[in-house]
């Protein structure tokens, strides 16, 4: 299941609703990406959603 280590934000659960107000399960999945950062003086990988990649990037905490 895709999570975000940084957050913890995983996937939410709604309906897709019709024209006709049909009701329909569905999932909106978090955007995760693998991302490899600095952490303590060494290089590592991690799984993190777009929003905690954007919130680092602007502390200046990614090694690109």
């Amino acid at each position: 299941m895709a999570k975000c280590e940084m957050c913890g934000k995983s996937p939410q659960f709604g309906h897709n609703v019709s024209h006709s107000n049909r009701k329909t399960k569905r999932q909106f999945k978090p955007n995760i990406q693998k991302l490899t950062m600095l952490e303590d003086g060494k290089l590592v990988s991690k799984y993190l959603c777009t929003r905690c990649i954007r919130t680092l990037s602007k502390d200046d905490k990614l090694e690109s």
